[in-house]
């Protein structure tokens, strides 16, 4: 900050000695380094105190400024999910409409998948007993894994 340089010091020094004399400068001299010591650390001091002010008062706007992207997010997300639920609501009243579901009875009928069942396993047993009559013989199937 001031820019003292050797000469100047030394002028300081020499009328320093004069005014206040041999015996008390040594004195004079410590208060005033303890003086120079406790005004740097002041400074400091202050110095910190505004820094952690400025970045206090910038972690608050970044603050607000997350807050804020926060609330449009969640605008723009609650949105979306009432038009999908209004689509699906929508979609759910048509198919209601359109298949009556609740009186309509049951589209399969057991009876016929059980008989044709048992049709092919009798095809099938006739099948190996003609193949035993006439002596032909299959290879065996491997097991499936």
């Amino acid at each position: 900050m001031f820019d003292i340089g050797f000469t100047e010091m030394m002028i300081i020094g020499v009328v320093a000695l004069v005014v206040i004399g041999p015996e008390r400068l040594p004195k004079v001299a410590k208060q005033v380094g303890e003086w120079i010591g406790k005004l740097r650390r002041y400074v400091d001091d202050v110095k910190g105190d505004i820094s952690r002010q400025v970045e206090l008062e910038e972690l608050r706007k970044l603050k607000t400024q997350v807050t804020e992207a926060a609330q449009g997010m969640k605008s723009s997300v609650e949105s979306a999910m009432a038009e999908t639920q209004s689509t699906v609501d929508s979609l759910n009243t048509t198919l209601n409409s359109t298949f009556d579901l609740t009186n309509e009875a049951p589209r399969t009928d057991w009876d016929q998948v059980y008989a044709n069942r048992r049709m092919r396993d009798r095809i099938k047993d006739r099948r190996i007993e003609r193949e035993k009559e006439l002596g032909i013989k299959r290879p065996k199937r491997a097991l499936h894994r």
